[in-house]
């Protein structure tokens, strides 16, 4: 006789299994687990970095009136003799900002801070620092009593000076030499991450906003300007003036003076070298030439890697394309007054180049764009001016400055 053995208790079994773990998935689903669960706290959600944002701030050191006082009666200080009213003390900030392909990248700064009355609000200067190929140059690195922004922050400003992309933090990446936007950016994101900082710190500021710079830092000065006048934001509203020197503002005027300088060195191949031809060249010549200027603008014996881009839109001959890429004096508007100052007899930026940023800024209409030319100075040359220049900035935002 055969049994025959039914299997429905098994699949039964194996239903109800199913079943119970069904429904401990859907209790979990809608929230039936445990109150450890329900306790415990959500993973916080990450904020999204951004150009601008403060990352840390450090203090450096605190410089008395009288070591300023000492350190500008030396013959080399950049600055003439001013009369420092307050100590002075240096903080390194660390924010984002964009390298020269757009990546967002860590970089440094200084503020330098009078010391005044708890609550006494100052004026704020950026001050954009001039072309230096020493990486310890850097305005973090070197707060010391003679350099430009612990002297003008004795006056009663608080400076805000970026290292620049290069430089400092990060001095691992290359520098993006006169590249119009992400100098802009390294300016305008450090003033940014210190406006954060004040607020976090409680130092006061009297919504007053100056941008002064020399050389490259001219340069720099003038980009970031531009770079607010076609954004506008909170910055544009406080900025009351710009104070732009000696600045490679228009660089196909700027390169032709070079190339003067570099058909001086070879005379052999000057007739093969004139603006809009160069692209003929042979390409042995071309990085010749090419070497030569960019020898003309950066020295062997530099620390810091400079992109050099510009050089060779130059050298295709692409005007348009050098001028979208490098040359801040086009495509706006000026808001805000522009005091430019330049020496005729300057061999490194041409005279040249001031007077071609002077006649597009005044052709745009705006605001009053002057151009202010060194005379104390023999010569009237690039290095020469320095201190004139300082005098002049001084008392440009003298006339408006509250809170000093």
């Amino acid at each position: 006789m055969t049994l025959t053995i039914s299997s429905r208790p098994a699949r039964l079994r194996r239903w109800a299994q199913i079943a119970a773990l069904a429904s401990t998935t859907a209790l979990a689903a809608c929230g039936g687990g445990s109150k450890d669960d329900e306790d415990a706290p959500a993973p916080p959600v990450p904020t999204p970095q951004a150009v601008g944002d403060l990352l840390s701030a450090s203090k450096l050191v605190q410089i008395a009136p009288q070591d300023i006082s000492a350190a500008l009666a030396k013959d080399h200080s950049k600055v003439p003799e001013v009369v420092p009213r307050y100590a002075v003390t240096t903080y390194r900030l660390s924010y984002f900002t964009e390298d020269k392909d757009g990546a967002l990248v860590r970089a440094s700064g200084l503020v330098a801070v009078p010391q005044k009355a708890q609550g006494a609000a100052s004026p704020v200067i950026s001050y954009q620092h001039a072309t230096t190929f020493q990486n310890a140059n850097a305005p973090s690195l070197k707060p010391e009593p003679a350099e430009p922004p612990v002297v003008l922050a004795s006056l009663g400003y608080i400076v805000v000076a970026a290292d620049y992309v290069g430089f400092a933090e990060s001095n691992d990446r290359p520098h993006p030499y006169l590249q119009a936007r992400p100098t802009a950016r390294a300016v305008l994101d450090m003033l940014a991450a210190a406006q954060t900082w004040r607020r976090q710190e409680k130092v006061a500021d009297t919504g007053q906003l100056y941008l002064v710079g020399y050389s490259e830092g001219g340069y720099a000065t003038m980009a970031a300007q531009r770079e607010l006048e076609r954004g506008g934001g909170p910055l544009l509203a406080q900025l009351q003036a710009s104070v732009p020197a000696a600045g490679p503002y228009d660089l196909q005027a700027t390169l032709d003076a070079q190339l003067e300088r570099v058909k001086d060195e070879r005379p052999e191949i000057a007739w093969l070298l004139r603006p809009g031809t160069l692209r003929h060249l042979g390409s042995s010549l071309r990085a010749e030439v090419r070497r030569l200027l960019m020898r003309a603008l950066v020295p062997g014996d530099a620390d810091v890697d400079y992109d050099g881009r510009f050089i060779d839109l130059y050298l295709a001959d692409d005007q348009e394309g050098l001028k979208e890429f490098s040359s801040v004096d086009w495509g706006w508007k000026p808001t805000a007054p522009v005091y430019l100052f330049h020496g005729r007899e300057d061999q490194t930026v041409p005279f040249a180049a001031g007077l071609a940023a002077y006649n597009t800024l005044q052709a745009a209409g705006g605001a009053p764009v002057s151009l202010q030319e060194c005379t104390q100075a023999r010569p009237t040359g690039h290095l020469e001016c320095v201190p004139e220049y300082f005098t002049y900035a001084i008392g440009v935002m003298q006339r408006t400055a509250r809170g000093l």
